[in-house]
């Protein structure tokens, strides 16, 4: 059981820091074509990126620690948790679309979490 709080909690940490790093991104606008490289080196000064990055290296530091205990192939599909939070989070905070194709597609990934959470 304390490895999969362990789990729960970098896969947390992961999904936040992808949420943290989208609104950052959002307050930065889209990178393109024209002066991308500035747009990018930029962005490193929103405290939103370097959050997320943060939270996205703390997070690799506790799967250091995971990884040290479980077998990777049990754990790694628990990564794909975050799948599932980040689309709900993306709907509720940043109101983004959420269609059909993508709730089936979340609905299978939670299934097979469950399967392997099971093995």
């Amino acid at each position: 059981m304390k490895n999969v709080l362990m789990i729960l909690f970098c896969v947390s940490l992961g999904a936040i820091g992808q949420l943290t790093l989208k609104h950052g991104m959002n307050s930065v606008g889209a990178i393109t074509k024209n002066g991308a490289i500035m747009k990018v080196l930029g962005a490193f000064a929103n405290p939103y990126v370097l959050a997320g990055f943060a939270l996205y290296g703390f997070s690799a530091l506790v799967w250091m620690i995971v990884l040290s205990r479980v077998e990777v192939s049990w754990a790694y599909p628990m990564v794909s948790i975050s799948y599932v939070v980040v689309m709900i989070a993306s709907y509720f905070l940043f109101q983004e679309d959420v269609d059909l194709a993508r709730i089936m597609g979340t609905l299978i990934i939670c299934v097979g979490v469950f399967l392997v959470a099971r093995s």
